[in-house]
């Protein structure tokens, strides 16, 4: 049965790749109107799907309403025309691989896509393939230990191309993955060398060598003058090795080596006779699942994983590789002038293309920013984090692994959020009943700390640098530097802006055993510090203790 009923998809170019495409699209249940120029085709999409409409008219699917999303299969010196009308039509938009030829068109695309909150995507195939996401996971478990090189070979016999070389044919798959499986950074230098041997100008084979930080290597061979199919890629890490070749049996195609070396004495690496263990992967089509990840990104503005930003990743390396290229094989560094994420994102982490992200963020493993989210810069958010939408997070936030923010919440800067803390948007949740527009506003003030397991009840403030002890129970607001404890929590004195408990002198000041600075009750209740404005920031010279924390205790 499909599993899409709105038949909203416009396919624009069925040729070669775009019927596999039409194929995919309307098993899904998704694909309303074919835009082809050959008559051949055309009547062959009418033959195989008599429910779906025609026409040579890009302009006019621009201007069909029924349309929502349209994917883009034609040649690849259309790729931006297309895409930007699409875009400034309100459509969402698919384009096989490259995004467009040149740099400046894609970053044109990117912020068009953005600033519109449109989904763009980019058919880089090989991401959705459950043995290269299966690859990923290896990598992000950390299995096969930090990542050595990478080698992947793409061979055959033809298809011969007089347009486009076998380096912009064939490598995009590879180099999408490749920066995939080192977090998505940019090589450090890129060297390409090849030769045209069929037509002139049109290199037939080419050798790619990416350099990346931390002295790992990734290299990419290409050819369509091979007398034999490959399509393998190699990952060695210093605890294991994994290849994935796409031309085994399924049960075959993803292989694990662990241990391969033994350190002797004098440290003196060994290779030891490992055998390799077939990876058990579940079996799916990568073209039906890339189609269903864009029909699902559209439905659910979430950032698709082949996005935007990513798809302008591959063409910069693309480019590198192409100017390498053409100067004979010398390194080549990337520009400057291309649309970068600010943040950065672990591979399994989704950010929903309508969220808010500042500069510095760090959003780790499986963890969700959902859009319209809004967090600031130098965040941190640790593995299975949840932000939902609408959600106001500050700057230098930390939240720790299995915390879930839910729409209601505000987070100023400097909050802390321990791992497992639960926090919570309705007092009385009924399953049954929808209480949407009854979220209740709980605030995290400035310097909050919020400990390991404890529970924020919805429709309180926490008041600037207060201290929620772990498994603690808050039902109630909470005073500045207040420190709570126990559930139902209560307060048990104060904490200092370094996260000290302040113990009262002779003449009601405490001092903080770390930083020095000075604190008193001004009124019963309230606590102030006496040194520094309850807004200003820490000075520099207080904001890292020099004292170990049994110096403080003593």
């Amino acid at each position: 049965m499909p599993e899409n009923t709105s038949r909203d998809v416009a396919l624009i170019g069925a040729g070669h790749w775009g019927k596999n495409l039409a194929r995919s699209f309307d098993a899904l249940g998704a694909l309303g109107v074919v835009c082809e120029a050959s008559p051949a085709a055309v009547d062959a999409i009418k033959k195989q799907y008599p429910h779906v409409r025609t026409t040579a008219s890009y302009a006019e699917v621009m201007s069909d309403s029924s349309v929502t999303k349209v994917a883009i299969a034609a040649p690849a010196a259309l790729h931006f025309e297309l895409a930007e009308a699409a875009l400034k039509a309100g459509k969402d938009v698919y384009v096989e691989k490259p995004l467009c030829l040149r740099l400046d068109h894609a970053e044109t695309l990117v912020k068009l896509a953005d600033s519109l909150g449109k989904t763009l995507m980019v058919g880089h195939l090989l991401q959705y393939h459950p043995c290269v996401v299966k690859l990923r996971e290896l990598v992000a478990e950390g299995t096969l230990g930090r990542v050595l090189t990478i080698t992947s070979n793409r061979l055959n016999l033809g298809k011969f191309r007089t347009e486009e070389n076998a380096l912009w044919s064939f490598a995009p798959h590879d180099i999408s993955v490749i920066l995939s499986l080192l977090g998505d950074r940019l090589p450090e230098t890129v060297r390409c060398m090849g030769n045209a041997y069929l037509s002139n100008n049109v290199a037939d084979s080419t050798v790619t060598v990416m350099r990346f930080t931390g002295n790992v290597m990734a290299q990419i061979y290409v050819t369509w003058l091979n007398p034999f199919k490959e399509q393998k890629l190699t990952l060695v890490g210093t605890d294991g090795m994994a290849v994935f070749d796409d031309t085994k049996p399924w049960a075959e195609k993803l292989t694990l080596y662990r241990k391969y070396l033994s350190w002797q004495k004098g440290q003196e690496p060994v290779p030891l006779k490992v055998t390799g263990e077939a990876v058990a992967v579940p079996e799916g089509e990568p073209l039906k699942a890339e189609c269903q990840h864009f029909l699902e990104a559209c439905r659910d503005k979430k950032r698709p994983r082949t996005d935007g930003p990513e798809g302008l990743r591959v063409l910069q390396v693309l480019d590198m590789a192409q100017r390498s290229l053409e100067s004979g094989g010398e390194a080549v560094a990337p520009t400057v002038a291309v649309v970068a994420r600010p943040f950065f994102a672990h591979p399994t982490a989704i950010v929903d293309s309508a969220a808010e992200i500042g500069a510095g963020t760090k959003i780790w493993h499986f963890a969700h920013i959902m859009g319209k989210a809004k967090i600031g810069e130098r965040c941190i958010f640790g593995q299975n984090t949840n932000v939902a939408g609408g959600v106001v997070i500050g700057n230098n936030v930390k939240v720790q692994n299995n915390v879930s923010i839910y729409a209601g919440t505000v987070v100023e800067d400097d909050v802390f959020l321990g791992p497992s803390c639960v926090l919570t948007n309705v007092t009385n949740p009924r399953s049954q009943v929808n209480r949407h527009s009854l979220y209740e506003r709980t605030v995290f003030k400035r310097g909050t700390t919020v400990g390991a397991n404890a529970t924020i009840v919805c429709g309180i403030t926490l008041g600037r640098y207060s201290f929620i002890a772990a498994g603690a129970v808050v039902a109630k607001d909470v005073p500045d530097y207040a420190l709570m404890v126990g559930n139902p929590a209560r307060q048990q004195g104060w904490m200092s802006r370094h996260g000290h408990r302040l113990k009262p002198g002779a003449d009601g000041v405490m001092v903080c055993p770390e930083s020095g600075l000075k604190y008193q009750e001004t009124s019963p209740g309230v606590l102030k510090c006496l040194d520094l404005d309850e807004e200003a920031p820490l000075p520099p010279t207080l904001q890292v203790g020099q004292k170990t924390y049994d110096e403080l205790k003593a």
